[in-house]
């Protein structure tokens, strides 16, 4: 941060005396345009040639909000209400670093504070609801906030309500940005026909702003306008062919019409593309633009694209930390585990810990999972889990791993009975892997070189395992996998503890196994032929020793050695009866 300031301190004393003749409006231009660098020139110039206007603290720390820079932000707000103990805005701005540090109750405190301090003044109640609007660590802002913002911008608006000279209408703000603000919220919570009214009313009191065009094209760009909503960017372009944020929604506009219309996607990425470019050019193609434009990429989907612009971005030294991040997302998505777990790893270790979201532990699980780090990397996911428990398909990817690659079945089942528990989408294939898991930590007692865990094998186990495959034989019916039986005859047959005295518990599960198989055709693949050969044996000993029918046992054995005519079950078999068969 101190390099940061360092740097841009130098730039201004570098800066001829032109730009020390602009104002506080002209810097409020700039943070409109999203020309964040030229307003911050701006306003650091005007805090030391007009130190007494506390608003000018207030619009300096407002641009470190909107770049990322809360602790910056917030160190401005205290020097303004050093200036002016009773500014309203600045004490605003320390309710919105509160806020971004998670601090609610400080917030809230501040917030109340500043709208005690504004009277009749418009402004405080404008960048409280913009504080409430700024989107959270995953782009978006949530019902709760923008309900937040919606309230104290209703009370904007009678606070500051001035009698039109209609004797008949009821009294209104005349604060353009208070009501392009509210339209926002509105739009946000899906109040589409309220937020058309409060950009049309912007619009009236200020038909200049192109802001108020540009907000009015996002609201038809979420009604999949996407020719209104060009209309409106056109239109803010007439008044400022310059105006950088009607070329960064235009590009996502083009980005949503490509996810919603396949047919004009390749043209309109490209336009994207092109119109993002135009976006940076035209805002001091700073880090923070070039920021905006990973957020962009983000959402296109284009990683490559991501991993250079972020890997360029954490080489300079006055970059955004939220780079780190951006880049551990490139580089998973495009398979280089290696570099995410890196990138993953400076973020976490810079940026403060209250920055950190569910999201970050996600990618920085997966990565490692990828890499082969599975205890790590599940370690994470349980983590993002703790923080956001809606996430529930994190419970598959734990259960995957641990079942999969790391045949660790005992915690597999926990995890798949996680996943049942509180999943919203529910395979039947996680009750199969379920039931796997609990067959596959049976069979890992049952075979142990330790005598003792062996012989204390737990066969409750087993019945779990079949209710679940009996489960998804159910509701798959009647397109029942014959796997499924195939593993219900494999725990039941399990269940014979006393061998000498079979019950043939496995009996009816390979005998629907075969007659699954055989539905298809001729066996034709070794695992199957394998499979089948198991049930052929298990139904020849059970007529043999269990029945003692002959017949059947010898069709079965027979059957069993056609499929292997090295089939030692069988050989013995037809060896015992006497050879007559054994050819």
């Amino acid at each position: 941060m101190i390099n940061k300031i360092a740097a841009a301190g130098l730039g201004l004393a570098m800066m001829g005396s032109s730009a020390f003749a602009q104002s506080l409006a002209d810097a409020k231009k700039a943070i409109d345009a999203e020309q964040f660098q030229k307003a911050k020139s701006i306003l650091k110039n005007l805090v030391t040639t007009e130190a007494t206007k506390d608003e000018n603290y207030f619009y300096l720390g407002w641009v470190y909000i909107k770049q990322d820079y809360p602790d910056s932000a917030k160190a401005v707000f205290l020097k303004g209400l050093n200036v002016n103990a009773n500014s309203a805005l600045n004490e605003v701005g320390l309710g919105i670093t509160a806020k971004l540090d998670k601090d609610q109750t400080g917030a809230s405190a501040d917030f109340a504070k500043a709208i005690t301090l504004a009277g009749k003044d418009s402004k405080p109640y404008v960048y409280i609801g913009k504080g409430y609007l700024l989107p959270d660590g995953t782009g978006k802002v949530s019902p709760a906030d923008a309900t937040a913002a919606l309230d104290v911008l209703n009370k904007g608006v009678i606070a500051s309500a001035v009698k039109s000279k209609d004797k008949t209408a009821p009294p209104a703000s005349n604060d353009a940005e208070l009501y392009s603000t509210r339209g926002e919220a509105d739009r946000i919570l899906l109040k589409s026909n309220e937020a058309y009214t409060d950009f049309s009313t912007a619009q009236t009191l200020d038909p200049r702003s192109p802001g108020v065009f540009v907000a009015l094209g996002v609201l038809w760009k979420y009604a999949d306008n996407f020719d209104g909503a060009a209309e409106q960017f056109q239109k803010a372009l007439l008044i400022d062919p310059n105006y950088g944020p009607a070329y960064r929604e235009w590009a996502e506009t083009d980005l949503r019409q490509a996810q919603t219309v396949p047919s004009v996607a390749s043209v309109k990425v490209k336009e994207a593309a092109d119109y993002y470019k135009k976006y940076i050019s035209l805002t001091d193609a700073s880090a923070e633009s070039q920021m905006r434009y990973a957020d962009f990429l983000i959402n296109a989907g284009d990683y490559q694209t991501l991993a250079q612009v972020t890997s360029d971005l954490t080489k300079s030294s006055n970059a955004n930390l939220r780079a780190y991040r951006y880049l551990m997302f490139a580089d998973f998505e495009n398979k280089d585990f290696a570099g995410a777990i890196a990138a993953g790893n400076n973020w976490f270790a810079k940026a403060d810990p209250k920055r950190i979201i569910p999201r970050d532990y996600v990618y920085l699980g997966r990565a490692q999972i990828g890499a082969g780090q599975d205890s790590l990397g599940i370690l994470n996911l349980r983590k993002a889990l703790q923080l956001d428990s809606s996430q529930t398909d994190l419970y598959g990817e734990i259960a995957k791993t641990l079942f999969t690659k790391d045949h660790k079945y005992a915690e597999a089942s926990e995890a798949y009975k996680d996943l049942i528990a509180k999943g919203t989408k529910v395979k039947l294939t996680d009750r199969l892997y379920l039931g796997l898991s609990y067959y596959y930590t049976f069979l890992g007692q049952y075979g142990s070189k330790v005598k003792e865990i062996a012989a204390k094998a737990d066969t409750s186990l087993l019945t779990k395992a079949d209710s679940e495959f009996s489960y998804v034989a159910q509701k798959a019916a009647p397109n029942i996998p014959a796997d499924v039986m195939l593993y219900r005859a494999r725990a039941n047959d399990y269940k014979e503890t006393d061998r000498n005295n079979i019950k043939g518990l496995a009996k009816p599960y390979y005998e629907k196994y075969i007659e699954i198989i055989l539905a298809k055709g001729p066996v034709s693949d070794d695992r199957t032929k394998g499979n089948m050969i198991e049930a052929y044996d298990y139904l020849g000993a059970y007529y043999e020793f269990k029945e003692k029918d002959d017949a059947k046992a010898g069709d079965y054995y027979g059957k069993a050695r056609d499929l292997d005519p090295t089939n030692k079950a069988a050989l013995d078999y037809f060896k015992r009866k006497g050879g007559a068969k054994s050819k």
